[in-house]
């Protein structure tokens, strides 16, 4: 099947991409594995003509705003956010407008459409930077409230929170870290933004998963309590096999990660199913949002 996919993915010029928290045997037949932004940008530089995002459907919808040009599959089409799904357009223009049209920040895990009603896209490693650029002294951000606490604590603006969370980083408690801590004493806490408050004041460093990975590798330390999903201890513990990484908790799994597997990659490669496409009204609005993050 591996080799179906390698032989598939070369004659007809694609390009797979697997974001960190994918299956490993997805991660290694990728070609690309990383943050979704990450993958995007560094896809829209190839000269793929197709590229397999191996993810979730706004991953998708991201590289699709950026390579408009290429196809591209998302080998499961029900592998979806229900982070994502917790804003809509017309429910974030309705709330924009109630607060007075103050600056919209909106996590890059979101919707093509909701991105198109931003001002701006923020991700986990850049949001306190994307923040501190906007000239207002009020910003409502979308979908992730955990993400903009966080912001929140490293600003001096007035936040506006947006109730949106991802389940599996929203379910870790103090309570979970403090076992996994009783249990590797020696082992530093890494925790994601999109964790509660009082689980990131806990933390020992606060990083993107790709964050994670670089952060490990240039830390003395050898032992490691990841706050993430589940899937990132697979690339992490490859990349450094000679250190240790724990789960902060074993139920930080997301199920639509897991959705795409070989079989389905292979189907999606020879018969180019699962095609994602954002009409150009929409693709336009929420490039400039997306292209105005990658500029700062």
């Amino acid at each position: 099947m591996k080799g179906k996919i390698r032989q598939l993915a070369k004659e007809k010029n694609a390009i797979i991409l697997a974001h960190n928290y994918q299956p490993p045997e997805i991660q290694d037949i990728a070609d690309l594995c990383g943050d979704s932004l990450e993958l995007s940008i560094k896809a829209s530089k190839t000269k793929a003509d197709i590229i397999v995002f191996c993810g979730v459907h706004f991953m998708a919808e991201t590289a699709f705003i950026l390579s408009p040009e290429k196809t591209v599959l998302l080998p499961h089409t029900g592998a979806g956010c229900p982070m994502a799904d917790m804003v809509d357009p017309i429910a974030l223009t309705t709330k924009k407008q109630a607060l007075g049209n103050i600056p919209v920040i909106t996590y890059v895990n979101s919707s093509a459409a909701v991105k198109a009603v931003s001002d701006i896209c923020c991700t986990s490693a850049n949001v306190i930077k994307v923040v501190n650029s906007i000239d207002a002294d009020e910003i409502l951000m979308v979908p992730d409230k955990n993400l903009a606490r966080y912001a929140a604590a490293n600003t001096t603006k007035k936040i506006h929170l947006w109730d949106g969370y991802c389940p599996f980083h929203n379910i870790l408690t103090a309570q979970n870290v403090n076992k996994a801590r009783k249990d590797h004493p020696d082992a530093l806490f890494i925790a994601h933004p999109e964790c509660p408050p009082e689980v990131l004041a806990l933390a020992d460093s606060i990083q993107s998963t790709s964050g994670m990975i670089k952060f490990a590798g240039e830390s003395d330390q050898v032992s490691f309590i990841i706050g993430t999903e589940t899937g990132l201890l697979y690339p992490i513990s490859k990349a450094y096999p000679k250190k240790k990484f724990f789960p902060a908790s074993e139920k930080m799994y997301c199920i639509d990660m897991k959705k795409i597997n070989l079989e389905n990659l292979a189907d999606s490669l020879e018969n180019l199913t699962g095609e994602i496409k954002v009409p150009e009204n929409i693709r336009k609005n929420a490039l400039g949002a997306v292209q105005k993050m990658i500029d700062l």
